[in-house]
């Protein structure tokens, strides 16, 4: 056994008998592509040969982190669109005191706006119109129309005082999962297939599941690039499950070929690759060959993963009634734990729908209903079958929502605009502190004032739990070293268990 350095961070996975793994492979090429073109072509080739038996390949690719990790997988419940933080964790009893009463001012301060508010008159505080009370022993507030997680209240860990400088929706999203408002940087879960490996050769290590919610069936729709790999290596993008025949796209063999002609044009395949990459030297040959090598496993894999019949109906009921219809948010948790037995080791869920700038009352009831007991089962049948000790779930979207009422406040119609400033999220599962709360708003939840946590904050803890020290998981691209909390990011260590 030998450590084989890959040239752009500190990680240093150990391989058997001196063959590059795959993962290593893909980086240790990107440093050394000038090196191959004009020196070494007889070693590329050989190690595109030896990149294509993965079974004997993967057979030691145990990576080893920075420091030893908390957390081996992850499901991320990525809310899209921004619950209202109002509405479901973080009553603030002022809001229905002051009912129709104007935001004071020195409470807003100048601080921006969208374009949907900034020119209102009048900032009409509005109260939430659901019933709050402590759950558990934590003595966490939650509202009623979250009553399944109330009942696992003290497994999960809220951080209420989260906060990014992102306002509207592509910009925040883009921000929390890439590090950047701006497109084209890797997403978190192609920076841990690049750092971290895989650990299982059939399965890709990084997959994604979408679902639309009940709450605002118009919800924006949300780009590939959100999950793609930025100026990583193309293997490491996610890969997108859907319900349906066809779990991944393009997956299956066309009309009138087999499974033995499929791997005779893979073998040839292979072969007009060998040539070409000793010829240029291009690392992204490798990991063109790499995914159709993947795609074949994944034809055997995919199929077996995505049909639920097997699932017992207990596992249905806990779940609830929505988990037997295919592409559901519940029936995508149930299919996250099933990637996570499978040692996927990044799941995100994409929940669409949570946009309620009008008749949030009726709207938020929906898309609570599509969110509440499939997330709290999903804790809950991870803890049963043993792998909530060694997997972190994380829930929450990309900002919160405004204490003041969007547009004219009425008897029956209200919603929220857009809130950057102060927002909650939750974890729950390895390495983080249970029935723990952290951060504190000020009465009109519109401010922080203890223990703010900032996007880069939370993604540098995240890494730190899964054993990566955030400042040196880097990559080079165009004459600059970038990793995903770019250059700011401070590990949250009270968050830690």
């Amino acid at each position: 056994m030998r450590p084989e350095s890959n040239g752009h961070h500190d990680l240093q996975v150990f391989t058997a008998d001196g063959d590059p793994t795959l993962q290593n492979e893909i980086k240790a090429n990107f440093s050394r592509r000038h090196f191959l073109k004009k020196g070494s072509i007889g070693l590329g080739g050989i190690a595109l040969a030896s990149l294509l038996n993965p079974p004997h390949l993967l057979a030691n690719n145990d990576p080893k982190t920075h420091f030893p990790p908390k957390v081996k997988r992850v499901v991320y419940l990525f809310q899209s669109g921004a619950p209202s933080q109002y509405e479901l964790f973080d009553h603030k009893p002022i809001l229905e005191k002051m009912h129709g009463e104007d935001l004071p001012p020195s409470v807003r301060g100048n601080q921006r706006l969208t374009g949907m508010t900034a020119n209102q008159r009048r900032f009409p505080l509005v109260g939430s119109p659901f019933a709050f009370q402590k759950y558990g022993q934590s003595g966490a507030t939650m509202s009623e129309l979250m009553p399944h997680l109330a009942d696992i209240v003290d497994d999960l860990c809220f951080i209420r005082s989260m906060y990014t400088e992102a306002i509207n929706h592509d910009p925040a999203v883009t921000f929390f999962q890439t590090g950047s408002q701006q497109p084209g940087r890797p997403c978190i879960g192609s920076w841990l297939s690049y750092g971290l490996g895989t650990d299982n050769q059939d399965l890709p290590s990084f997959m994604v599941l979408l679902s639309r919610g009940t709450g605002s069936p118009s919800a924006i729709a949300l780009n590939s690039r959100i999950w793609g790999n930025g100026f990583l290596p193309s293997i490491h993008q996610g890969v997108q499950l859907r319900s349906g025949k066809d779990p991944v796209l393009y997956l299956n063999n066309p009309d009138g070929i087999s499974k033995s002609n499929r791997r005779n044009v893979l073998d040839k395949l292979e072969q007009l690759a060998r040539v070409q990459y000793e010829r240029i030297g291009d690392p992204e040959i490798i990991s063109n060959i790499a995914q159709y090598e993947m795609a074949y496993r994944m034809q055997a894999s995919v199929p077996e993963i995505a049909d639920l019949s097997d699932e017992p109906a207990e596992t249905f009921e806990l779940y609830g009634p929505e988990s037997r219809k295919p592409g559901t948010y519940a029936a995508n948790c149930i299919m996250a734990r099933r990637l996570i037995e499978k040692d996927v080791k990044f799941v995100q869920l994409y929940h669409m729908g949570w946009d309620q700038h009008y008749a949030l009352h009726s709207a938020v009831k929906g898309q609570a209903y599509d969110v509440d007991q499939p997330s709290a089962a999903l804790i809950k049948d991870l803890k049963r079958k043993g792998l909530l000790e060694d997997t972190l779930v994380i829930f929450g979207g990309e900002f919160g929502r405004t204490a003041y009422c969007q547009g004219k406040l009425t008897p029956d119609l209200f919603g929220r605009d857009h809130h950057p400033r102060a927002f909650t999220m939750w974890m729950a599962g390895a390495g983080v502190k249970s029935g723990y709360s952290f951060g504190i708003t000020d009465e009109f939840g519109y401010n922080i004032v203890e223990n703010p946590v900032h996007v880069h904050d939370f993604q540098a803890t995240l890494l730190h739990l899964l054993g990566i020290d955030h400042e040196r998981l880097t990559f080079k691209h165009q004459g600059r070293r970038f990793r995903l909390t770019d250059v700011h990011g401070e590990v949250v260590k009270d968050l830690l268990d």
